[in-house]
Parts: structure tokens; sequence; C-alpha cells
């Protein structure tokens, strides 16, 4: 078979896939899946097509029932300070091999990462999807100030302010720097 003959072989097959992924994901259409994909390639359309599809079928589960078994954590209250850092490196650990990577960790103690796991990011409910190089990012950042302060660079505070009139906390370094996963 020759190479042009193989090629529109291959672009008849994109155009089936193209056509399928658009009939199944027909129950879930709105008018951003006809914006999004006007300029892809039809191999790439098709990606983000099927990506769009595992997302609309994974039912959204606690993320400690990601896990089989399901993770549960001994409460923060519970475990002296030896025992919580190596929970916290394996449990952080775990969560990456499960697509979860955690960011903006380096303000907050062990403790209080370890809380913010166990009390925040365990129990909320989330889609699992299986989509290779794709993960969850939980930013454990709970308000703009600290996002300003530890993490937020000298664009993005300079245009923090401009919007919003306001002084801005001064930057510091956070205290407890990690190498996380991801």
């Amino acid at each position: 078979m020759s190479e042009t003959s193989r090629t529109a072989i291959d672009e008849v097959d994109l155009m089936l896939a193209n056509a399928r992924l658009r009939d199944e994901l027909e129950p879930y259409r709105d008018e951003s899946i006809d914006t999004s994909t006007s300029r892809m390639t039809l191999r790439t359309e098709n990606e983000y097509l099927a990506s769009m599809l595992a997302w609309e079928r994974a039912p959204a589960l606690p993320i400690a029932s990601w896990f089989t078994p399901v993770l549960e954590l001994p409460s923060p209250e519970a475990i002296d300070d030896e025992t919580l850092d190596r929970l916290l490196v394996e449990t952080i650990d775990r969560l990456y091999a499960e697509k979860v990577v955690l960011r903006c960790t380096d303000h907050l103690s062990n403790r209080d990462l370890y809380k913010i796991i166990y009390r925040d990011i365990l129990p909320c409910c989330e889609k699992k999807v299986e989509i290779a190089g794709k993960f969850l990012e939980w930013r454990c950042i709970e308000d703009t100030e600290t996002w300003l302060r530890y993490y937020a660079d000298a664009v993005d505070r300079r245009r923090f302010q401009e919007e919003y009139e306001v002084d801005l906390p001064d930057s510091e370094e956070p205290k407890f720097r990690r190498d996380l996963p991801g």
C-alpha cells in the first residue's frame, strides 16, 4: 500500500472517530465544543473530545475513595509529630500516584498541610478522570493574601494592586520549603 493510500485511510479513521466522539458527546453538548475545536487538527480534536467524554462520564467521588482500600488517615490531633511527618510523606506520594498534585504548600507546617489533606482534600468529591499526563492540582491556599505574600511574582502582584487598588502584603519567602512530586 502506498504512503498516500495509508494517509487517506488514517484520515478516514480520524473522521470516523471524530463522528463517533461527537455522537457520544451529544447529550452533554454546548457551544463550547464547536468554538474550542475550530483551529485544531483532527487528531488533536479527537484527543480533546475523548478527554471531554471521559470527564463527562467520570463519577464524582471523595478523593479518599480513589484508593484501594479507601485512604483513611488518623486524626491530626491523635498522632505525634514523628508519625505525622512519616504519614505526610507517604500520603503525598500516594496522592501523586493517583494523579493529585499539591501546590502552594511551602507556607504550611507539616501538621497544617496534613490537616488540609485530612480535612479538605480526602473528603472532597472530584471526578477521577484517567487521561494520560493529566493531574488534579490542589492549591493549598485559602485566601488571596497568602498567595500574594508567598507565591505571586512581581507581575502578578502589580496587576492585583492595579486592578483592586489595595495595599499589598509584604512579599516573603515561605518557611517550609518542600520538594513535592509533580
